[in-house]
């Protein structure tokens, strides 16, 4: 089982139910490979790393969110830099964005090991945060309207019919 696969897919049920699963997990983020936290380490993995989901022909937008716990000799800008770069050199046709890419690439740096990962809808499921996922939200189809189903997108095309108008107009005046 891919760890990418299984926590997107706890999530999209959190998020389509609404329903809180559990009492003491805050945050679930998978971790796909690991390597030495050291520049080049990083940039040998990553080389090979990244190839499923950046290397040409395919292509997406995305983010690179880096923590580190227990190290100073690594450089957060220093590592987005080069890992931008590697993203970019796998295929030109990739592009960052910073509010809402296809793709997140989390970095974690503990002591002297780098944890890596590329996730999905990092942005709609707040950070693979479990407590915020099951929160209502109205904001949630105007964040990330490419990861709604089908019948979701219906219902936010779905234009009002006259019944439905006259409906909300007279719920308004009674306010």
């Amino acid at each position: 089982v891919e760890p990418e696969n299984l926590v997107h897919h706890i999530l999209k049920d959190m998020h389509a139910t609404k329903k809180k699963k559990t009492r003491v997990i805050l945050r679930m983020l998978p971790i796909s490979g690991t390597c030495k936290a050291f520049m080049e380490d990083m940039k040998k993995y990553t080389e090979t790393f990244f190839e499923p989901w950046f290397k040409a022909p395919n292509k997406g937008t995305f983010q690179i969110v880096y923590k580190a716990r227990n190290n100073s000799h690594m450089s957060r800008e220093e590592v987005i830099k080069e890992l931008a770069g590697i993203v970019g050199s796998l295929n030109p046709e990739n592009k960052v964005d910073l509010n809402n890419p296809q793709y997140t690439i989390v970095v974690e740096i503990i002591k002297s090991v780098c944890c890596l990962s590329v996730v999905r809808d990092y942005v709609l499921f707040r950070k693979y945060n479990l407590q915020e996922v099951v929160k209502s939200n109205k904001d949630d189809t105007q964040q990330n309207p490419s990861s709604l189903t089908e019948d979701q997108n219906l219902k936010v095309v779905k234009p009002e019919t006259e019944e439905e108008k006259s409906l909300n107009e007279v719920k308004h005046e009674n306010k």
